[in-house]
């Protein structure tokens, strides 16, 4: 029996040698980690990836349907819980992937993923025994601000969100719980990557340049303008500390001469957003760029059946007449007055119902396809016979995909290249440009008192669109609901909008309006047109709780229960 045993006790033995052997080998459907760290060109392809960690705004679901940009004509995807303000802790994670899947808007779980992947590779980078080669440091000052920059986009949907600088594995799961930093712990945290990075990142890239589009020190600068000008904001500063609104203004005046840096506004609005690459401009501080192989095809996403498209799958993208009554007149005024939920046409406005598009912001003509625009060479007709059946020949129904608004989005749609699916569209995503940062400044400006300066900055931004300046009899209030739509009309479609009416705790009106479109009825006989807003959606309730998205529940239950977002 002893000799059965000691022989099955050797056999064992042997066999697992041989298991080992045989199974303990390298995977050959991908690289090993281990083999990544001692190879410079895996090393840099690894640290490219990590540019995948932010969110652009070519996605399906752009976030103007979110807020009052756009309509959402058709239920999708997790579209619907922010078209209808139904978020809640336990359906905000249908908003958690790309295209069709919400954009990103749920960022925790693409947050913290590349987070993770960026604490590998710093540690990595950091070893006593670590590969050394040219612009090493260069890579690693990258990492930091890509970093950053995702801490941001967590806090200004979430607040205060756990700080992780460690790169924790699964055996951690059971003892490792989180726990939320509060917001301004967040902010230092962004604040220490940020100073860390500038030191071995270059300045402004060239726009030919094969680097354009990677982290520099302007892109530091500028996402430091952003983030102190939210912590300043109304719904981080209630107190209205101006010492934040101080720094907010100092880090936007890295770039109030922007000659020096080498910014300037491009002097064509509409032809900034519809060019395939940054080569004729020197706006853009930061974009996310595409190529031929990496492309993006929103304009056959947001253009109608004309053009054999899809109108924004389900019509998902059609700008609101909310916006488009936002449009200044050309003599400088607004077209409407707002008191709550109550619209009201400013007559010294000259405002015609009857020719709604006429002597509008070049931004408006720049931005959105109405009735009687020219796109392509093409007379777009969106009205309805009053006397047929007859309908003009993009009118919404003549397809489910025309947006139901009756407007196209144009800002960001190529004004010579053919609208198809067949198309590779490479026109960039610009995260940060010179106008928004002009903008940061002028709001800075404004909250310090310094109504002067934010005039100044303001009218820099009307004048490049060849709008009139904001009088200077202009202050306190009026002058702050200017500069409040200065930057709705300016940025609009860029993906400002959902967080600025958060930060400045104005949602609670804005998000209660009803949402309105454009019924366009034409008299066959006569020619004359009428031109009828319909309501399309009146959203349920805004709670201020909705300043600030949950957490999904499922990711609470892994952690502690102060994961939650304050008040859900």
């Amino acid at each position: 029996m002893k000799k059965i045993i000691g022989s099955l006790i050797i056999l064992s033995i042997l066999l697992a040698a041989c298991r080992k052997n045989v199974l303990d080998i390298a995977p050959q459907d991908r690289i090993a980690e281990s083999a990544v760290w001692v190879d410079e060109s895996l090393i840099r392809a690894y640290q490219n990836e990590l540019y995948n960690a932010i969110p652009h705004g070519f996605y399906i679901h752009m976030y103007s349907k979110y807020t009052d940009e756009a309509y959402n004509s058709a239920p999708c995807c997790g579209a619907d819980i922010f078209k209808l303000n139904t978020y809640n802790p336990n359906n905000i994670g249908g908003a958690g992937g790309g295209d069709f899947w919400g954009g990103y808007m749920y960022y925790w779980n693409q947050g913290y993923t590349y987070i993770r992947k960026i604490n590998v590779f710093l540690d990595k980078m950091g070893a006593a025994d670590a590969l050394q080669f040219a612009d090493k440091k260069r890579l690693v000052a990258e990492a930091k601000f890509l970093r950053a920059f995702i801490y941001f986009n967590l806090i200004e949907r979430f607040g205060g969100v756990p700080i992780v600088t460690k790169a924790y594995e699964l055996k951690d799961a059971a003892s490792v719980k989180f726990k939320r930093n509060t917001f301004d712990e967040c902010v230092a945290a962004i604040q220490k990557d940020l100073t860390e990075a500038l030191a071995d990142l270059p300045g402004k890239i060239a726009s030919t340049d094969a680097a354009y589009g990677r982290a520099t020190k302007d892109a530091c600068y500028a996402l430091a303008s952003r983030l102190y000008l939210y912590a300043a904001s109304p719904l981080w500063n209630p107190t209205h500390d101006n010492a934040k609104w101080q720094k907010a203004a100092d880090a936007a005046a890295a770039f109030t001469d922007s000659s020096d840096r080498g910014y300037t506004l491009y002097p064509n609005y509409g032809a900034l957003f519809n060019q395939n690459s940054g080569a004729s401009q020197n706006e853009y501080i930061l974009t996310r760029n595409f190529t031929s192989s990496n492309f993006q095809q929103a304009p056959a996403h947001n253009l109608g059946r004309r053009y054999g498209a899809y109108g924004g799958w389900w019509a998902s993208n059609g700008p609101t007449q909310n916006i488009v009554d936002d449009y200044d007149m050309t003599n400088g005024e607004p077209a409407f007055t707002w008191t709550g939920t109550t619209k009201t046409v400013n007559a010294a406005s000259n405002y015609d119902p009857q020719h709604p598009y006429k002597n509008r912001d070049p931004r408006f003509e720049a931005s959105i396809i109405h009735d009687s625009s020219v796109f392509h060479g093409d007379l777009m007709e969106m009205w309805i016979s009053a006397n047929t059946s007859q309908f003009g020949y993009d009118s919404w129904k003549q397809s489910s995909d025309n947006p139901r608004s009756g407007y196209w989005l144009r800002k960001f749609m190529p004004e010579v290249q053919t609208i198809s699916f067949a198309e590779h569209y490479t026109i960039p995503w610009p995260f940060f440009r010179l106008g928004e940062i002009y903008l940061n400044y002028a709001e800075a400006k404004f909250e310090l008192g310094d109504f002067a300066t934010c005039r100044t900055y303001i009218n820099k931004i009307r004048a490049r669109a060849g709008m009139p300046a904001i009088p200077a009899t202009l202050t306190g209030e009026p002058l702050r609901q200017r500069l409040y739509n200065e930057r709705r009309i300016e940025l609009a479609f860029e993906s400002h909008r959902f967080f600025d009416i958060r930060r400045w705790k104005i949602a609670n009106v804005i998000e209660n309006r009803p949402i309105y479109g454009m019924d366009i009825s034409k008299n066959l006989a006569t020619g004359a047109t009428t031109y009828s807003p319909v309501l399309l959606l009146q959203k349920n309730p805004y709670q201020d709780k909705m300043n600030l998205l949950p957490v999904d529940n499922a990711e609470v239950l892994r952690n502690d229960p102060s994961l939650q977002t304050p008040g859900w």
